[in-house]
């Protein structure tokens, strides 16, 4: 099955990479990449990894108050290089793992806090294509899209919120499911427990407001970041226009794709400049760069990390969720 799923996403980054180049004048597209600003360039590669940090300041407030979670900002780095160059985004689990590895609660803990982190993530795309559609026309199929998130959400929601409101009650609910197999019941309640405790941090309110203050600035400055890769390829748009690169990618590379988004991540940049009236050559060569001075800096800052933590990709890979725990 993930062999299916990796073949999946290489067919389709593929295809969409072949679409985007058949469709493109290749002298024009060099000669747009050669008027790049690289000054801004670097602008932009900075913001790239200023909004990593961010993320790691509020993953730490989805944590349990007073759990103090380490190694958070060397986790989110390694996590985000091992999404560039691993298949099946497994840079999510690669940052679980390098945060339980220094720490003795586990691995489920900060899987449970990641969830959260998706959910939270997921809410801000459709929030960002809603505000778009009030603002300016936004193509049929993108609501529905963003309608699709949003009950995907709902649903993940209802299922955190009920483990939170009523733990007795869902709990319960495991032990009779599991109840004939007493190792499975086991393994399904210490999860259990783990996730109860991954919602403590959403749940608290002294974290409330650096949870939303923060994610406010973990989606500004990706913002921030597409816009100043426009001044990059010397595209004069106004914010507006990042902000629709900005939700029609993050929609974009919720679809299967190779690793690092290749193909999807493109053509999501170039169809939201087209509402523009950017395409051709300017359009693709954007997005060219934009993927770029996220893409090389995220990468080699994740491997100076992961050479910090003295590991590998390999042991990180081969590595059970249950054997961290044990």
């Amino acid at each position: 099955m993930k062999s299916v799923k990796v073949l999946l996403g290489i067919a389709l980054s593929a295809a969409l990479l072949g679409w985007l180049l058949w469709r493109v004048d290749l002298g024009a597209l060099g000669h747009q990449l050669g008027k790049t600003h690289w000054g801004w360039a670097l602008v932009t590669c900075g913001l790239s990894l200023l909004g990593l940090w961010a993320r790691a300041r509020r993953w730490y407030y989805l944590f349990p108050p007073g759990s103090h979670p380490p190694a958070l900002g060397r986790a989110v780095m390694i996590g985000y290089m091992g999404n560039n160059v691993l298949p099946l985004r497994a840079g999510e689990i690669l940052r679980v793992y390098v945060v339980s590895r220094h720490w003795p609660l586990g691995f489920w803990l900060p899987l449970a806090t990641l969830v959260v982190e998706r959910i939270l993530d997921g809410l801000a795309v459709v929030l960002m294509l809603g505000s778009l559609a009030l603002l300016m026309p936004v193509p049929a199929a993108l609501k529905w899209a963003a309608l699709a998130i949003l009950a995907i959400d709902v649903v993940i929601t209802g299922v955190l919120t009920a483990i939170t409101v009523s733990p007795e009650l869902c709990r319960g609910l495991v032990t009779r499911l599991a109840g004939r197999w007493p190792g499975l019941e086991r393994r399904l309640g210490r999860v259990f427990e783990m996730f109860v405790r991954g919602l403590a941090g959403v749940r608290t309110p002294a974290h409330a407001v650096p949870i939303v203050g923060w994610s406010v600035l973990v989606w500004l400055l990706p913002a921030l970041t597409a816009w100043t890769a426009m001044f990059a390829a010397r595209i004069d748009l106004p914010f507006l226009a990042a902000w629709a690169v900005l939700a029609f990618v993050g929609l974009g590379v919720s679809l299967p794709s190779a690793p690092g988004y290749i193909g999807v991540f493109h053509t999501a940049a170039v169809f939201a400049l087209g509402m523009f009236g950017v395409a051709g050559p300017e359009a693709f060569g954007y997005a060219l760069l934009y993927h770029a001075c996220g893409f090389i800096p995220i990468t080699l800052a994740g491997w100076i990390c992961l050479v910090r933590e003295q590991m590998s990709l390999g042991e990180a890979i081969r590595e059970p969720a249950p054997a961290v725990d044990g």
